[in-house]
């Protein structure tokens, strides 16, 4: 169950985009909260740190455009 939930997080991190960056990094952070030891939770990370990372980006794209 637990790979299912880290696959979700997966999914999630190839799957967003500009417009659903927000939606998916908060559907991503409740699965992450529920993961249930640190390795599970190390296993996520990088798919976390890259769904923040792409949101900051976007995010300055806009502010930079507006």
């Amino acid at each position: 169950m637990t790979s299912s939930k880290i696959d979700k997080i997966r999914r999630l991190y190839f799957e967003t985009n500009e417009s659903s960056i927000e939606k998916d990094l908060s559907k991503a952070v409740q699965i992450f909260r529920t993961l249930p030891d640190e390795a599970n939770r190390e296993s996520a990370a990088a798919y976390m740190d890259g769904l923040s990372q792409m949101r900051s980006e976007w995010t300055w794209k806009r502010k930079k455009q507006g």
